[in-house]
């Protein structure tokens, strides 16, 4: 075995052990979270140390086009360096060869990290909780939907066939049966994962039609990103090899719930180990409010970001299971902010706000650095609530245009994030929203053609 797999993980080893590892795919994940990169020759991937891409991958904009993310001195395509982190090297156990992954992290000439990477974005929030002496780990939860094979975007999305022949039915929460409907697509998405070293805490059938959720263990903030990047691919080859599609669309069909990525967050002393969000004798700390104080004053403009597309915003509707507003209780799942029953040692925060269309290590990398405000803000929070959320009045962005503004007035989150990044990202996302806006709906001809 050549030296430099000595320093892969040991999933990635033991999967091309006795074989003859092929190929190496070099990805980085762009703004909207879609792997760029190349894939080499296994034996030359062992001699480079890094590889060049242009710094334009990430003003792409989810259709292909471009945004205007010139600076003083115009728009120039700048080639980053790309250098692999073995930590992250993966199966890819769908192909017909023996490939891994292998995430990249972009720098500049300088070796300075590049500032709009999402990654290193990522990267700079969870270090400022280090450098206050805090430990973020955070569990996300995946949410989507497989559905059947959708070639022309005019016709609506419909549920996929499970094995009884029929069509994946809804409002079967938690049944085992509607799980038994996919199993062949589950029993691969359990393979492929496994070859990949990845644990899955648990799979559920959620509320939608052919809608399933997928836990992971809780744990550092990078790595979970990384595991979600990877889960989407893995997921969506998985239901390509049964004659269905995965998606990750907020709300791919209409009156279903939609898809979220609901985020855990606790955070650990460094120092001792403990959970700041509990005292000595299991108590609620100040701690712990001010992170959802920061949950509540600073997410509406990070909206945007875990709210990445004019179809993000479709979820947030009354009694579809996704929250419309940022009140925060105990066990209460109609509220933007919950605090699941836990005891002191895993007493933990959960943001139901990000949609499962964010890029991971964005939608992480926001909730973290609301939370982080509240804390070094020593921010308060709102009254606990009680009863049904869905009762009162909305109070996040419903379009993306006012998301957009909120993010753009928001200096304190872009100091945070890194204010290039926050430049890049808004300039790309302004351009994506003009670009629908361009877009003649059907409603619009059905009902005002011959009526207005």
């Amino acid at each position: 075995m050549a030296e430099w797999t000595e320093k892969l993980p040991q999933a990635a080893r033991d999967y091309f052990e006795g074989n003859r590892l092929d190929e190496v795919e070099c990805v980085i994940a762009d703004l909207p979270g879609i792997a760029r990169g190349k894939a080499v020759p296994a034996t030359k991937f062992a001699k480079q140390d890094y590889f060049h891409l242009p710094d334009s991958i990430f003003y792409q904009t989810i259709t292909g086009g471009w945004g205007e993310a010139a600076g003083d001195d115009g728009f120039i395509e700048r080639d980053m360096i790309l250098k692999p982190d073995l930590s992250t090297a993966s199966a890819a156990p769908w192909t017909g060869d023996w490939t891994l992954q292998v995430i990249h992290d972009a720098y500049d000439r300088d070796g300075e990290p590049i500032p709009f990477s999402p990654r290193n974005v990522l990267k700079r929030v969870v270090q400022l909780y280090h450098d206050k002496g805090w430990k973020p780990v955070v569990a996300p939860e995946m949410e989507f939907f497989l559905v059947a094979p959708n070639v022309d975007p005019a016709q609506g999305i419909k549920p996929m066939m499970g094995r009884s022949g029929r069509p994946a039915a809804a409002r079967q929460a938690y049944s085992m049966t509607a799980v038994d409907e996919f199993g062949p697509v589950i029993d691969d998405i359990y393979d492929f994962a496994e070859h990949q070293g990845f644990e899955i805490d648990g799979i559920t059938q959620e509320g939608g039609a052919g809608q399933l959720e997928i836990n992971l263990r809780h744990g550092n903030p990078v790595k979970l990103a990384d595991e979600v990047f990877y889960f989407k691919r893995l997921i969506r080859e998985a239901a390509l090899r049964h004659n269905c599609f995965a998606t990750f669309m907020a709300k791919p069909i209409a009156d279903e719930p939609g898809s979220a990525m609901h985020i855990h967050h606790s955070i650990t002393d460094i120092e001792t180990g403990q959970n700041i969000f509990s005292g000595p004798q299991g108590g609620e700390t100040d701690a712990f409010y001010n992170f959802i104080a920061g949950l509540q004053n600073h997410l509406p403009a990070g909206l945007a970001v875990m709210a990445p597309y004019v179809n993000s915003y479709r979820r947030y509707v009354k009694d579809h299971a996704a929250p419309i507003n940022l009140e925060w209780a105990r066990d209460n799942r109609t509220t933007g902010i919950r605090v699941p029953l836990s005891g002191p040692e895993s007493r933990r925060i959960e943001n139901r706000i990000a949609g499962m269309d964010c890029n991971p290590y964005l939608g992480i990398a926001v909730s973290l650095a609301c939370g982080y405000l509240g804390l070094v803000n020593q921010e308060r929070p709102r009254r606990q609530f009680y009863g049904d959320a869905y009762d009162g009045d909305g109070d996040i962005p419903q379009v993306m245009g006012e998301a957009l503004d909120l993010f753009d007035q928001a200096e304190a989150l872009h100091e945070v994030l890194g204010p290039e990044f926050a430049r890049v990202y808004s300039i790309v996302k302004r351009a994506e929203y003009e670009e629908f806006l361009q877009v003649i709906s059907p409603w619009e001809r059905e009902h005002l053609l011959l009526n207005v």
